[in-house]
């Protein structure tokens, strides 16, 4: 059997046995997106999102599910507040340190539980469900696709759940308070996850993201330390490069337009969580100038939008 057969489902067969007898491509056809990749994810996604709805509903048990706990009590109630009464949004804001023109840094994840969404996410790696990785950026090893829009995606329905919160109810309310130009550009949204780990992951170049607005959040336990991988950011003020490292939990925000760099990793691991905002079909704001008729009440809105299946990779 090659990788792009299709396993059907077969009487007396549960999808999360199909799912885990299936081959996936070689990291060679990956990297060069040989069309059997793409046959091999199209003619799996039921079999895949069926495997693990199985998987949730029976090899969760003991398993602490992602939910909102899991973040920072202070940004959990100021975000709170503010969905209650718009206008005590500069509780949030309060909460947002500016590190670099243009880049905010703020605890997103509560450091102390981060252990549970780190077994989470061991738990989901051990499911031995073939998960696509997000090859699109300097083909990562080992992070996988978070978004349903994506082909081989984390369709567990307890991380779906979570990470829809981790859009609509906290990262586009944030992104429109910082860059009210994005207003309009950021009804879809898109998530991988990543793993630098030294002698296998290099730098990655200085490149824009396709994204009105990118979150890149770091999964790091206290503790487990590592060495180089900083991020550099341009600052159009000084023309120069302005380098920011990554703590347990830290979140960093910033359009994608602008420009920003990895560094090599020297030692350790790293892993991190990223979420982008975007138009429909992928549109994203260029030299636009924020609209000043935009309240507050307009921010903390959940837009109205069918969602598409663009995927920027």
């Amino acid at each position: 059997m090659t990788f792009s057969t299709v396993i059907q489902h077969d009487i007396g067969t549960d999808a999360l046995t199909q799912a885990r007898n299936l081959t996936l491509p070689s990291r060679e056809a990956m990297l060069h997106r040989d069309v059997s990749v793409q046959t091999f994810w199209d003619n799996n996604r039921q079999l895949l999102k069926d495997a693990w709805l199985e998987w949730d509903k029976n090899e969760t048990t003991g398993l602490q599910l992602p939910d909102e706990y899991l973040l920072d009590s202070n940004l959990r109630h100021a975000v709170q507040q503010a969905w209650t009464n718009p206008e005590k949004e500069t509780l949030v804001k309060d909460l947002l340190h500016e590190a670099s023109p243009g880049v905010f840094q703020f605890q997103l994840f509560d450091p102390k539980r981060l252990t549970e969404l780190r077994r989470y996410f061991d738990k989901v790696a051990d499911a031995k469900i073939p998960l696509k990785p997000p090859y699109g950026i300097a083909l990562n090893r080992y992070g996988a696709m978070l978004d349903a829009r994506s082909e081989g995606y984390l369709a567990a329905p307890s991380f779906q759940a979570f990470y829809q919160t981790l859009l609509d109810q906290y990262m586009r309310p944030i992104a429109r308070l910082l860059f009210p130009e994005i207003m309009g550009f950021d009804s879809q949204g898109f998530g991988f996850s990543i793993q630098y780990e030294a002698g296998v992951d290099t730098s990655l170049r200085m490149h824009t993201d396709a994204s009105a607005a990118t979150l890149n959040v770091n999964l790091n336990l206290p503790g487990e330390t590592f060495t180089g991988s900083q991020v550099d950011f341009y600052d159009p003020n000084t023309r120069n490069m302005n380098r920011l490292s990554f703590e347990p939990g830290m979140a960093m925000i910033h359009k994608g337009s602008l420009a920003h760099a990895a560094q090599p990793i020297q030692s350790g691991q790293r892993s991190n969580l990223v979420l982008w905002l975007f138009g429909e079909g992928g549109y994203i704001p260029h030299n636009m100038k924020a609209d000043e008729s935009i309240s507050a009440h307009d921010r903390w809105q959940v837009p109205n939008v069918k969602q598409d299946h663009y995927a920027p990779f």
